[in-house]
């Protein structure tokens, strides 16, 4: 059992339910299994091989499954490369190398040249939001643009919420439905029967696996102003885990390139980004038309 489980029955049923969302994929895809120096990386390739690459990097205690909502309209236009992220309960190894370190763009150099990817759009949320601005910064040759949800390392992380989820734990599904609602700012009132399913496995996930608790570290005003290719962040104004206030002060002042769409009444969960994370993904292309 890896140690990011809490249990080698977690493990299995965690990997067994990831892999029954995976046979459910909603458009053709290749299942590719990429070895690096931390192990082997599990990537969802979808969309014509000769389009335009676009790397999904989901959030922390989360896979690929988190993207299957958006895949089938950006998988029109790009070759959809959705990533497992290594530390994570998806297929990818459980390796957790340090985030303050080049380490983890090391780790992506190996996965886009196994995959023959020069240069790429990324998509990122939370923890994933965070690596794709590491790597912009540490390799911005290989970033087209950048299209974020609710990213980490620009505001403060909160912590309130780590303490109220060790605080719920002895109530059992109800306190982890609790704290869950709280986290992304959601509720199951009114929710269809996906967002149900959805719910139920974000719990079951944080009911087997261990997340990182190591903080994630704070880019500076010189690292946010290097970012020269075009940027969308999406944020939410009741975020119980980032300071999207925060986040949002620091791009206008380090990167007043950046597009920021800010919604006041949403928390870490924003619904309904398919279509605007598009249209911008494909502003490049309709550029590139017209000239």
């Amino acid at each position: 059992m890896s140690d990011i489980y809490k249990s080698a029955e977690g493990e299995r049923i965690l990997r067994e339910r990831y892999l029954a969302y995976l046979d459910r994929w909603p458009v053709p895809a290749d299942r590719l299994r990429v070895p690096t120096r931390h192990g082997e990386t599990f990537v969802m390739a979808s969309g014509p091989e000769d389009a335009p690459p676009l790397v999904l990097l989901h959030g922390s205690g989360a896979n690929t499954a988190m993207w299957m909502a958006d895949v089938p309209a950006w998988a029109e236009h790009f070759r959809v490369l959705a990533v497992d992220m290594i530390g994570e309960p998806g297929l990818s190894a459980p390796s957790r190398p340090p985030l303050d370190s080049d380490a983890h763009a090391l780790w992506l150099d190996e996965v886009l040249d196994a995959l023959g990817v020069r240069r790429a759009a990324f998509a990122g949320t939370s923890l994933g939001g965070w690596l794709a601005l590491d790597y912009a910064i540490r390799r911005p040759e290989r970033v087209e643009r950048l299209a974020l949800q609710c990213p980490g390392g620009i505001g403060r992380q909160k912590y309130g919420l780590l303490l109220a989820s060790v605080l719920l734990l002895p109530f059992g599904r109800w306190g982890t439905r609790l704290t869950m609602n709280r986290a992304l700012g959601s509720a199951s009132t009114g929710a269809t029967r996906e967002d149900r399913e959805r719910g139920e496995y974000v719990m079951l996930v944080h009911r087997n696996f261990r997340p990182r608790m190591e903080k994630l570290p704070i880019f500076g005003d010189d690292a946010l102003r290097g970012l020269t290719m075009p940027m969308l962040v999406v944020l939410g104004g009741r975020d119980a885990l980032i300071d999207s206030h925060g986040t949002r002060r620091h791009l206008q002042q380090a990167a007043p390139h950046a597009r920021i769409s800010f919604f006041p009444e949403v928390g870490h969960l924003i619904m309904e980004q398919t279509r605007p994370i598009l249209e911008f993904l494909l502003e490049r292309e309709a550029a590139a038309s017209s000239g």
